[in-house]
């Protein structure tokens, strides 16, 4: 969705610097927490300030909207990201494993996983790529907050082809319940059809195929009412 920019390094957890402390390799301990930070990532304090604003600063907050922990993140999110290495879901794990999956997902998808609350973070840049994630739902919930809501699509027009004028040119059909015939006019078929409103209702009632009161061709199809 977003490319990254540039971050700053995050200070190491407290379980690395034990094991470090302990004299042991510390690979197997670090890597759960430490696998999604890279050299540069936002701040402590910077997701402090993502979470106050995504759910008042409350790390293990479940209210039951589908979006779950400090940051807000949606069970699919959570778990594309590893975070069900820490918990099923994001409430249930600690501050620290919810900002290294955090971290993952402003590595991938950048700031805009959070466009009304991430848009402090130094971690990453939105640079308009979140266009190449249309077709996924909202990750966090203030993604979710500024999604623009999907329209009701709109039935398609029926196609009802095309007749050939004079001129050798294409005009639109119609499916209305009139054929037009040689020498008809707007006018005439109105007279003849009784239509109230006269030539004007019936231009009114087929601007989509007449874009001109004073022609239209045989074989089209007006619609009479």
């Amino acid at each position: 969705m977003l490319s990254s920019g540039k971050r700053k390094h995050r200070r190491p957890s407290k379980a690395v610097r034990f094991a470090a402390f302990a004299g042991i390799t510390g690979a197997a301990v670090a890597a759960p927490l430490l696998g999604a930070t890279t050299a540069n990532a936002a701040t402590a304090a910077e997701w402090d300030r993502v979470a106050q604003c995504e759910s008042g600063g409350d790390w293990s907050i479940n209210t039951g909207n589908g979006y779950y922990g400090g940051l807000q993140f949606s069970a699919s999110t959570w778990a594309a990201y590893g975070g069900t290495a820490y918990a099923q879901t994001a409430d249930k794990a600690s501050k620290s494993q919810q900002i290294a999956v955090a971290e993952k997902v402003l590595a991938g998808q950048g700031k805009g996983a959070w466009p009304s609350c991430g848009v402090g973070l130094s971690g990453a840049a939105y640079d308009g790529a979140a266009a190449e994630r249309t077709a996924e739902e909202p990750t966090t919930r203030s993604e979710q907050r500024t999604a623009p809501k999907a329209a009701t699509p709109k039935a398609a027009p029926k196609s009802s082809g095309t007749v050939t004028t004079p001129t050798g040119a294409k005009v639109e059909k119609g499916d209305g319940e009139y054929r037009v015939k040689a020498g008809d006019t707007l006018g005439s078929i109105a007279t003849a059809e009784k239509v109230t409103g006269g030539w004007k209702k019936l231009f009114d009632l087929n601007r989509d195929i007449v874009s001109d009161a004073d022609l239209i061709y045989p074989g089209q199809q007006l619609h009479l009412s």
